[in-house]
């Protein structure tokens, strides 16, 4: 008799162990998990319950992890694919918690000109936390200026071989612009050819069309009546009105842009820290704070600089709201008029705040806008088919560039618009008082 009863029992264990029989109340639950997270309630291993116990189960992924499903004997699971669910024991179950590396998206872009080489153009999984080399090359008569869009974790925006760490879904653009460009001041234009060379006209009374003598110029900027050139070394030169020394910037490095203001000069450096020199009796110069910066603007007496996350920083006068740009976001780039600040945004739309006597700020219905530029009282745009539009002041015939095609790029200054064409060669029109309109004869490639 006793020997049965060890039998009974022992066969009562074996059924537990598969199972809830006929002759056992009781049911085994075996929990498991793949590689990246683990199952903390109840645990992983085998675990008994009575039959009909509805058992809580959680599985919490591992940093670069997440939670995919539950496999295995899942018929009695609540929800498969919830982390956090329930089983119903009514059997003996034995089920897996699985997980993958999380992943997330980054999408690349560029604009005319070039193109992302590594790793190519489109969409790309990586796992999270994976450092990903971008490389963007520019074509013949294009130079490659920066990266924008979700740029947060990218090791360096303004240089075309960089990296950037996948915390999230990404979507980067490489952004590239001619080698040679156009720069409207007040009263002269400057010429930037593809050589590295510079060539000014117009009225020169503080020597600011002395740039015969300029060599490796990569960008150039004009003022009112100064003249300033960025050297692919990264230091900048500067001639013209220095009265309240806004050419003193010999002792600049790391320069990566330029602006020029009336009476103050800004450069970018390559770490997102702005500087500047000139008059600053409304704190126009006050810049040192500021970081995270990818692109600057000068106007009369305010400064505006676009952040790597397409946001807007200004300071400076402020008596027509011109430096009411807080709320502006997925901003590319930047422009400034006397009292007006222009923002064009990634879509090919443009936003302005400030002074709108002339309508200068009526842009709200354009789109498809490549570049924008801002004169005295007008704004000008670069459409993507090459045509240009312009709102504001046309005193001057500042803005009659309705006849314009073929343009790449655009400057404006007080009383006068100056656009760049894809064969190098120049036109303007505005106030032409000292010639610097004359530019028919430019052929800056």
């Amino acid at each position: 008799m006793r020997r049965i009863s060890i039998f009974l029992i022992a066969a009562a264990l074996i059924a537990g162990m598969v199972g809830c029989g006929p002759s056992t109340a009781f049911c085994n639950l075996t929990i498991a998990s793949t590689a990246g997270g683990s199952v903390t309630t109840p645990g992983e291993g085998m675990f008994t319950y009575d039959e009909g116990t509805v058992v809580d189960l959680t599985a919490e992924a591992e940093k670069g992890y997440h939670f995919v499903n539950w496999t295995g004997d899942v018929d009695d699971i609540a929800n498969g694919e919830d982390a956090t669910t329930t089983i119903t024991m009514n059997d003996g179950y034995s089920i897996t918690a699985n997980f993958v590396k999380q992943q997330y998206d980054l999408t690349t872009s560029s604009t005319a000109g070039g193109s992302v080489t590594t790793p190519g153009e489109g969409t790309f999984p990586y796992d999270e936390g994976t450092v990903v080399n971008v490389v963007a090359e520019a074509e013949e008569g294009y130079r490659f200026v920066e990266w924008t869009g979700d740029v947060s974790t990218i090791d360096d925006v303004n240089a075309a071989a960089t990296n950037i760490t996948m915390n999230g879904d990404y979507k980067i653009t490489a952004n590239f612009e001619y080698t040679s460009m156009v720069a409207a001041g007040g009263y002269h234009t400057v010429g930037l050819k593809a050589d590295g060379t510079v060539v000014a006209v117009g009225w020169n009374p503080y020597g600011e069309c002395n740039v015969g003598g300029w060599t490796a110029i990569s960008q150039v900027a004009a003022g009112r009546l100064h003249t300033v050139g960025l050297k692919s070394n990264g230091t900048v030169v500067a001639v013209g009105d220095n009265t309240y020394w806004q050419c003193d910037v010999g002792n600049w490095m790391g320069i990566v842009q330029v602006a020029a203001g009336v009476w103050h000069t800004v450069g970018l450096k390559a770490d997102g820290i702005v500087v500047a020199a000139g008059q600053n009796d409304r704190g126009q110069c006050e810049v040192g704070d500021w970081t995270g910066i990818v692109r600057v603007a000068a106007g009369v007496w305010h400064t505006v600089g676009l952040k790597s996350d397409g946001t807007v920083v200004a300071v400076g006068n402020n008596g027509y709201g011109q430096c009411d740009v807080g709320g502006w976001m997925d901003i590319v780039q930047v422009a400034t008029g006397v009292y007006h600040t222009v923002g064009f945004k990634a879509n090919g739309t443009v936003v302005a705040v400030g002074d709108n006597t002339y309508g200068q700020c009526d842009i709200g219905n354009w789109t498809d806008i490549v570049q924008v530029a801002a004169g005295g009282w007008h704004i000008v745009g670069l459409k993507s088919d090459g045509t240009v539009v312009a709102v504001g002041d046309n005193r001057e015939g500042q803005c009659d560039v309705g006849g314009w095609t073929d343009i790449v790029q655009v400057s404006a200054n007080l009383y006068h618009t100056v656009g760049l064409k894809s064969d190098g060669t120049v036109v303007a029109v505005g106030r032409n008082y000292y010639g610097q309109c004359d530019v028919d004869g430019w052929d800056l490639y």
